[in-house]
């Protein structure tokens, strides 16, 4: 059963269009000559922590903004979107991958984003799951560097042996992000009840029902960091 579900985890679909060129040339373009599965899984991690930019503000979700190939074009996006270009890319290069969701509590935020939200708990917030030596190996290529660097918290590393799910500390051993519920595995982004879930637990968030509100988490934790006593 493993094997036929890790199967269907190769599958192109709507969301994670990995049969296109704009994301087979991209996987093609970080993997470079690496042959080893873990080693091209591990390229793909770092390239989708760091070059594709984490923000929550203006970001495209419509059916079309969230297609991977969308998501590589636009440079940026959040946990959602930077799964699912990841989780694209994996399939890309024959790697069998598959989204995560569950709620968090204590995300990376500002005072700002907490009121949008509607305080400490994050729904919905996504990862991937990797098959790589015959198991699933949790992945989270969402926060980059110089985000975490704002945020006094430690990157995320991925190795391809094991998981690499959150942050769970900050650099002072403090309690920053831990696991609420899960909301299960998927083989294709389930849009519609993900952004029905997203709208009800965070309205505030919406400007409509294509993008969410303006701003810049980067540059509003900057101001933060910088923001006399």
């Amino acid at each position: 059963m493993l094997k036929n579900a890790a199967a269907r985890t190769l599958c192109a679909t709507e969301f994670l269009d990995c049969d296109t060129a704009l994301v087979q040339d991209y996987a093609k373009r970080i993997i470079g000559s690496a042959q080893d599965p873990v080693e091209q899984a591990r390229k793909l991690y770092y390239a989708m922590r760091d070059r594709i930019l984490y923000d929550v503000y203006d970001i495209d979700l419509s059916r079309a903004g969230m297609r991977a190939s969308s998501i590589l074009s636009a440079g940026t996006g959040f946990c959602i979107h930077k799964s699912i270009a990841f989780t694209a890319a994996a399939r890309s290069v024959g790697i069998p991958c598959r989204l995560a969701f569950a709620d968090v509590r204590n995300h990376i935020s500002t005072p700002r984003l907490r009121e949008i939200v509607g305080g400490e708990v994050f729904h919905w917030h996504s990862y991937a799951e990797i098959y790589l030596n015959g198991r699933w190996i949790k992945a989270t290529p969402v926060f980059n560097l110089k985000l975490c660097q704002l945020f006094g918290i430690a990157p995320l590393e991925f190795d391809g042996t094991s998981d690499a799910a959150l942050q769970l500390y900050d650099k002072q051993s403090d309690q920053y992000l831990e696991f609420i519920c899960h909301h299960g595995s998927f083989e294709e982004f389930p849009y519609a009840q993900c952004i029905a879930a997203l709208k009800r637990h965070h309205p505030l968030l919406f400007t409509n029902g294509r993008r969410t509100i303006r701003g810049n988490l980067a540059k509003e934790q900057h101001s933060e960091a910088i923001s006399p006593c």
